[in-house]
Parts: structure tokens; sequence; C-alpha cells
């Protein structure tokens, strides 16, 4: 916990994340290199189909390769194969920039794949036997219910519940964390493990919770290399734009055919594709699935696991962030910090009864309860091992001891401590207990009663501290104009403490599992778009409603099966970023998008000019940059549409970068920069090519 809350207190600032700079060693050689070969066999038209503009294009390309075999295969052609080659190499490399630009999004995802695929062929676990021996296994041989015993520089064979032992596990194969976690039995929070993790002390014995195939390291397998990814809805609805652009396009080029007989002007069939791929939204269509890929390898590079696109493209549009408080909002690790005697009552005295109290409880708490103690002078009481100890329960809410001596000692909840000491020794409550104890919950902390013998002796000061950083993010959550709701099973005193402290705009007391996905519920109906953090199996359905159910990679294994999003760091405040990055896949969408419409215009002037101008001198009036020949136009608007996409891949699989504005100034400032300068770029960009080739034609 120490390890996580450190490196949470070093979180970068939401904006240093965001700056456009791509980290050295994130794309290598190698990954180059793979992303080429598989650029190429993307060329299978099963491959190329599901990207309607690109397949166009694609078709496109072979209709003008058989025109260079055979310029006159449509009718008598003013073309020479020259041209016609010409124009087919530029179509195929249109299409292989686009297939590379995915390829390239893929490719990280894929290559972190293949290392954890390494991992789990490895995995040997050693069973128990039901005679109580034990067996080596590979790891493909666990069963959901076996027992298996892991070893100190061992791997976890399977995703499993520690049952017994206590051990530090190094999860960096997982998470990328260095920092070992301990894990335990006895815990909500850290008794869940994961295959391919190793123990670095100790021992554990856990119990296997998946069948092979369905292990959380399989999940991420199939997650990081794209093989279950969708279309998200906005990427569905703009392909469905795309596609219905491309559609009219192809009309209205299939009538210049009839339209050039009327005129009397010969078209050359390779300048009506030429055309065709100039007016239709080539650059979007080519980039728009790497942009939707690399927002989920953004995500990876966070320690976020995305269980699909759509999580991270909601995670853009969300307006309702509600946070469990304990292990979210809180370190979850409540702590004593102070004993509070009652008038009478010397404060030794109820250091020493929380000592004896405690000694048999085995829970965190209960274990802060003796080491506190401890260090304000608890002195260490011989012959406990013939005291009957009560350990801590959800029923009694109270742990304690029996001494050999008679005495009775309890500590636990101050109704449950009040009403054993009515129950047992017809006894009452001291006067000013309860303002002792509600002065406790107003500083957001638990109090716990002490007694001896029914007399109660003063109140323990439990503090449940909030995690490091949580109140700056929720302030950047509010720049967003995301409203931020705690929910606790706290009484309304302490959780309005804890609220304040923590700066959230609301926050729900005394609440259950079916109040939590109730409250998910109650937003959506009024047209929010929620997104839940979590990390126990009580937040198991309100994460499974919720639109962004983002679980702490540290919680149960209900609460992760039930999220669309894993933080593998455990780190709640991350959710700031997670929205920064939905928010910049939709930003980037809709900034190339108006950039590649916009650069069409400047297509026009060169193709329409360059196909009339003989049938229709007064058309030399729009060649307004001055092309040097109807040939050179083409070439040029095609080179030009060719080149822009891999000049636009570093932007696409980057992103737009993300500012915490209005939506108004960002669409302000995206329509000034990807309009106009996309309106602007191509008439520069295609006079430059113009120049260059002219000669050579």
């Amino acid at each position: 916990m120490a390890a996580k809350q450190e490196k949470a207190a070093k979180l970068t600032p939401l904006g240093a994340k965001f700056r456009g700079v791509q980290p050295q060693s994130a794309y290598t050689t190698d990954l180059f290199w793979q992303a080429f070969k598989e650029s190429i066999r993307k060329f299978d038209p099963r491959a190329e189909i599901r990207n309607p503009v690109m397949f166009v294009v694609w078709l496109g390309s072979l209709v003008t390769l058989a025109l260079t075999i055979e310029p006159d295969l449509f009718g008598p052609s003013s073309a020479s194969r020259i041209y016609n080659g010409a124009v087919t190499i530029i179509l195929v490399l249109t299409v292989w920039f686009a297939n590379y630009a995915e390829a390239l999004a893929e490719g990280r995802g894929k290559a972190k794949a293949v290392a954890l695929r390494r991992t789990r062929s490895e995995l040997v676990g050693i069973r128990m036997t039901e005679d109580g021996g034990q067996e080596t296994v590979p790891a493909r041989n666990l069963r959901k219910g076996d027992i298996v015993r892991v070893e100190k520089d061992q791997l976890m064979p399977a995703d499993g519940e520690v049952i017994s032992g206590a051990a530090f596990v190094n999860e960096s194969a997982i998470t990328g964390e260095s920092a070992p976690v301990l894990k335990e039995a006895g815990t909500d929070m850290f008794s869940s493990v994961v295959a391919g993790t190793s123990v670095i002390s100790d021992w554990l014995l856990i119990r296997v919770t998946n069948n092979p195939g369905d292990t959380f390291l399989d999940r991420m397998i199939h997650l990081v290399e794209g093989a279950r990814r969708q279309k998200t809805p906005n990427e569905v609805a703009l392909t469905v734009l795309l596609s219905i652009l491309t559609l009219i396009f192809v009309i209205v080029v299939a009538t210049m055919g009839p339209v050039a007989t009327y005129l009397q002007a010969r078209i050359n069939v390779a300048d009506l594709v030429a055309l065709l791929v100039a007016l239709i939204p080539t650059t979007i269509g080519a980039l728009l699935s790497a942009i939707g890929i690399a927002a989920i390898d953004r995500t990876m590079r966070f320690n976020v696991l995305a269980m699909s696109g759509k999580a991270v493209e909601a995670a853009g549009d969300v307006q309702t962030l509600i946070l469990d408080k304990t292990g979210t909002i809180t370190t979850g690790d409540r702590e004593a910090n102070d004993f509070l005697a009652v008038a009478g009552c010397r404060q030794k005295d109820i250091i020493q009864a929380a000592y004896l109290a405690s000694f048999f409880d085995t829970t965190p708490e209960g274990r802060s309860v003796v080491s506190c103690s401890i260090a304000r002078g608890a002195e260490p009481m011989s012959g406990l091992e013939r005291a009957k100890g009560l350990d801590f329960s959800a029923q009694t809410r109270m742990s304690g001891v029996d001494l050999p001596d008679g005495r009775v000692i309890r500590k636990g909840a101050v109704s449950a401590v009040v009403q054993h000491v009515a129950d047992r020794f017809r006894g009452s409550p001291p006067a000013d207990l309860q303002a002792i104890a509600d002065g406790v919950s107003q500083n957001g902390a638990t109090p716990l009663a002490v007694s001896v013998d029914g007399d109660i002796l003063g109140i323990v000061e439990l503090a449940d501290t909030l995690k490091p950083g949580i109140r700056e993010r929720i302030a950047q959550l509010r720049k967003m104009a995301i409203r931020t709701i705690m929910v606790t099973g706290d009484n309304p005193v302490t959780a309005l403490a804890i609220a304040t402290e923590a700066g959230v705009d609301e926050f729900v007391a005394e609440v259950n599992p079916e109040e939590k996905l109730n409250l998910v519920r109650r937003e959506q109906s009024e047209g929010r778009m929620v997104a839940m953090t979590g990390d126990g199996t009580n937040d198991a359905p309100a994460l499974a409603q919720a639109d962004v159910g983002l679980a702490m990679h540290s919680g149960t294994s209900a609460a992760k099966e039930a999220a669309n999003l894993v933080d593998l760091d455990s780190d709640p405040t991350k959710l700031t970023d997670l929205v920064a990055i939905g928010r910049q896949m939709l930003i980037t969408r809709g900034a190339l998008t108006t950039f590649s419409i916009a650069n069409d215009v400047a297509k026009y002037f060169a193709i329409i000019p360059a196909m009339f101008i003989v049938a229709l001198p007064g058309l030399v009036a729009l060649n307004v940059m001055g092309l040097a020949s109807p040939r050179s136009a083409v070439l040029s608007a095609l080179i030009f549409n060719a080149l822009i996409i891999p000049l636009l891949i570093p932007l696409a699989l980057r992103g737009v970068q993300f500012r915490v504005e209005t939506a108004e100034n960002l669409f302000s400032r995206n329509l000034w920069i990807y309009g106009v300068g996309g309106l602007i770029a191509p008439f520069i960009g295609i006079k430059l090519i113009d120049l260059v080739i002219a000669p050579l034609i």
C-alpha cells in the first residue's frame, strides 16, 4: 500500500501527459518492420472491404492496372501505359499508407500480446491432492476450484483467491509496476492474484477461480492484440457517413462519361478513377481505424486495460463520476490514530485495554490498534495463550478477549459495545461517550469504543486517509464539467467529513450494493453518461450498469469481471486521464474529418479543369494554381492525396492535443487549424508537386 501511495503521489499532472509528445521508445525498428509486413497482408480484399472508402480506392487501382496493360480496354484512349501505370502506383500507395497506419496502430498491442503469450506457455503449478500430497502440472491442466501452492520465486499459474499465507507478489508482468504488492487471505482488496505474476517472498495457497483459456492473462492477450475490438458507435456512424459520401461520388463520377460524350470531350477512364479518389474522403477513411486503435493503446500505456473501444469513447462523454469511498477515495486501510478517554478514565488504561481487545483481531484495523497501542506505551501481557479471544466479525462488530483472571474486554463499533454493556452487565454508557464519538466522526474518522467488565473507557480513533492526489484530480474533473458523487457505507457525519476533504460535489452515505446500482440508473435516466469506479464485490452491479466501469486491479474478481476498464495500477484518480484520452480520440476524429473534407476542395480545382479544359476552354479560370498541364494536374492531386496520409499518421496515433476548455473553444480552435488549414495546405502542396513532376511528363 505504501508503494502505491508513493506512486500516486508522483502522478504527472494531467496537462503534462497530453502535450502530444510520443515517448522515444514507443515505436521501435522491429515494430515498423512488423507493421510493414502486416500492411502487405491487408491488401487481401477480405480485409480491405471492411473499410468502404479505401476499398473503392483498391478497386480503382485494379481498373487502372488493367488500363496499364491495355489502355484501350474501355474504348479509344489518349492515355499512355506510362501515365496509367503512374496513376496505378499512386493508388496502390494510397491504399498501402492506409493499411500501414492501421497496422502500426495495432503493432504495439500485438507485441505485448506475444510477450504475454510467452509468459502463459511457461506456467506450471503445484496442485494439492485430496490425500494431502502435491503434484506439478502445467497451468493448462488446472481447473476452477483447484488448490495450488505457490512458493517464493515461482510464477502464479492461474487466477485465484488467497486462502492461506501472506506474501509479496511482483505484478510487473501484468501491470508494469515494479513495486511488490502484499497478498494475503482475509482481505477484500488484496487476496486476488493473477496468472503470470511472481511470488518474491514466503508462500501462498490459492484457490483457482478460472478455467484455462479464461484467465485474466488470456483476456489481456485477446484485448491487447485487438482480436475482440469492435467499432465504437461514433466510429460506426462516421463509417456510415463516409460510405454514403463515397456512394454519392461514385454516382457523380459515373455520370461524367455521358456528360463528356455530350460535350464531345474524350475522358480517360484513369482520369475518372483519379477524380473519384480525389472526391471521396480518403484521408479520414484511411486513418479512422488507426485513431480508435491508438486510443486503446494509449489507455494501455497508462496501465489501463480497455475491454472495448466503446469504453474509451464513452469516457470522453462522461458527465457524472461515482466513486466508492473505501479503497478509491481513501486508502482503505483504516489505522489507529488516537485514544480518547471518557471523563474519569486515564488514557493509559484505554491504551492497554485496546491492546488486549485487539490481540486476537486479525483484521488490518485490529493489527493497527495493536501497533499503535504498543507505540503509545501498552505493555505486553503474559498468559494470553490461555485467554479466550474473540475475533472481529460483521455480526458482532466487536473483537475482544476473556482473560484468565475473569476480565471481559471488548472493542468495536460504539453502538455494538454499548449494547454489549447493557445486555451482559446491565450498564449504561458514560455521559460524554457520544460527544467524543461524534467529534471523531466529524473529523472523518471512525470511532471504536473500548470496555472492560461493562465500563466503557473511551474511544479509539481510526483514521481513513485520502489517497494522495485525489483532491487535485477531483478539481480537474470539475474543470471538465464532470460531477463527482462519493458513495459509502459510512454514517452521514463521517461521509460528510471525507466528502468535504476530498472536494466531491455530492455524497450518498449508508448505501448498499442495490442503492449504488439505483444511483447509476437514476443518473442515466436523466440523460447523463455515467462512470463508476470501485474495487469490491459490492461494487460489481454498479460497475456493470455504468457506461464506463473502472475496476481496480487490486480489487475482487467480481469487480474486474463487471467493469469494462481495469486499472492495473489501482489508482482511481487516473479516470481524469481516461476522460482526456476519450475526449482526445473524439477531437482527433473530428479534426481529421474536417481536414479530409476541406482538403478535397483543392483537388476539385486541380482535376475537374484538367478533364474538361479541352471541351470547355473557359474552365481555365478554375486553374487557380496555374498547374502546368492536365496530366500533371491529375498526378499532382493524386500524389498529394496519397502523401497526406503518412504525414498525418503520427497525429492519428498521438492524437490532437487535448486542453481543458469549453466545447465552443475546442470547436473554434480545431475549425481554424484543421478546417482552414485543410483548405489552404493542398493548394500549396499540389502546386509544389506540380512544379517537380511537370518537367518529367
